[in-house]
Formats: C-alpha cells, sequence, structure tokens
C-alpha cells in the first residue's frame, strides 16, 4: 500500500472506530471503563507507585480519570501530555484536580504551568489497534515521535475497546507498538508472536495474571517512585 492510499485507509478507519464507539450508551462505557480500571489495577500494581501519563478522554474513550483518583491516593503522580508545537515530541505536566488548564488541540484540556514530568508508564488510548499491538490514533504521530525521543521509553498500555480491533493497520517503520493492550476483556502482552491474551486468575489461585504482573512491576516499576 503506498503512502497516500495507506493515509486514506487509515482515515476511513479512524472515523469508522470513532462513529461506532459514539455509538454505544453512556452506561456500557461506563461498563467497561470498570472492567478496564479493574483489569489494569490487578495486573499492573506498580502503577500506584509510578509516574502515570494518562490522557484526557473524547470521543467516547475510555476514561482514566477516575483510576488516576485511586493510583494518586496510594501515591502515584500523574500528568497529561501538552502538545508543544506541531511534528514535535509531546512533553508531560502533573495534573490532578485543582491544576489550572487551558485548552489545547482538538479541544483537549492540558496543565498551564505545573511542573514537567517524564513518565514512567503511559495509558494510552486507542481508536484501533491490530495483533501486533500497533495503535490507530488521531494521525498527527505525537505519541510516536514522543516515545522515539525519550531516553528510556516508559511502559505502554494501550486502553481500548474489543470493538475497535483490526487485523492490523498496516505498520510503517515509524510506528511504535504498545507493550500492553487493556480492554473489558482483559490484558494482552506484546510477545513476538504477537499480542497474547492473559486469563484471570482463578480465585484464589495464582495463574493468568501473575505473570504480567510481575513483569510489569520488575521490569518497569521497580524502585520508581514519583
Amino acid at each position: 500500500m503506498d503512502t497516500a492510499s495507506l493515509k486514506s485507509w487509515r482515515k476511513t478507519q479512524r472515523e469508522r472506530l470513532i462513529s461506532e464507539r459514539l455509538r454505544v450508551t453512556p452506561a456500557e462505557l461506563e461498563a467497561w471503563r470498570v472492567k478496564i480500571d479493574s483489569s489494569l489495577e490487578r495486573s499492573f500494581p506498580g502503577l500506584a507507585s509510578s509516574r502515570l501519563a494518562l490522557c484526557w478522554p473524547i470521543k467516547g474513550e475510555y476514561d482514566a480519570r477516575h483510576l488516576a483518583k485511586t493510583l494518586r491516593a496510594r501515591g502515584a503522580l500523574t500528568a497529561l501530555p501538552v502538545v508543544v508545537a506541531p511534528k514535535t515530541p509531546l512533553i508531560f505536566r502533573e495534573w490532578h484536580p485543582g491544576t489550572e488548564l487551558a485548552v489545547g488541540p482538538m479541544d483537549i484540556p492540558y496543565p498551564k504551568d505545573s511542573a514537567e514530568v517524564v513518565p514512567d508508564a503511559v495509558l494510552l488510548p486507542m481508536n484501533g489497534w491490530d495483533a501486533g499491538g500497533y495503535r490507530l490514533g488521531y494521525g498527527a504521530g505525537f505519541f510516536d515521535r514522543t516515545l522515539a525521543s525519550l531516553a528510556k521509553r516508559p511502559v505502554v498500555i494501550g486502553v481500548t475497546y474489543e470493538m475497535a480491533k483490526l487485523d492490523t493497520i498496516h505498520p510503517q517503520p515509524w510506528d511504535i507498538p504498545v507493550d500492553f493492550v487493556v480492554t473489558e476483556r482483559g490484558v494482552y502482552r506484546r510477545d513476538p508472536e504477537g499480542m497474547a491474551f492473559l486469563p484471570a486468575p482463578e480465585p484464589g489461585g495464582s495463574g493468568g495474571l501473575s505473570s504480567p504482573v510481575c513483569y510489569a512491576d520488575e521490569k518497569f516499576f521497580e524502585g520508581k517512585k514519583p
């Protein structure tokens, strides 16, 4: 697929996926949000002692602000992305209720002048996602540029819905896959063969999600404090 065809295809898919998401009822979105929150809390306990970047939800995206409140109460520092200029990496600034906000591109709020933060982890919304862990965003490429620019890459957890899954987004050399995807179904981890679904543990058992818990904490969060 040539560059022009790929751009047109992604635009069509993005518009379709957003339109379908906007038709989901608020009650259903809230039920999915609760399930995603639960999976994130259970699977990534290290988030509670991390510097966590999240995104202000738009157009029916997963709303991470509820989880952020829970994690801040346990010691996390939370931040939002800030667009500095077109075609440049984002920066992240500390955010919590009461932080002064301004309105940026797509009418998305961002912290106006709080302290800059280098995140340990990012909760990244996905309009679409595929079997390789590649994300269909809004087309500006901000997050790919940002991840490529950081001296130490944070763990990147894509947050999305099962309905947004595609066979492929036709990734290009500049596209960067996420480490995990969390949907209302549960947790997927990127392995050499693609995104592997990790079943929830049996009640009282130690299987299933014990693996990503160890992986996330030991590899990305050990010794990190806000």
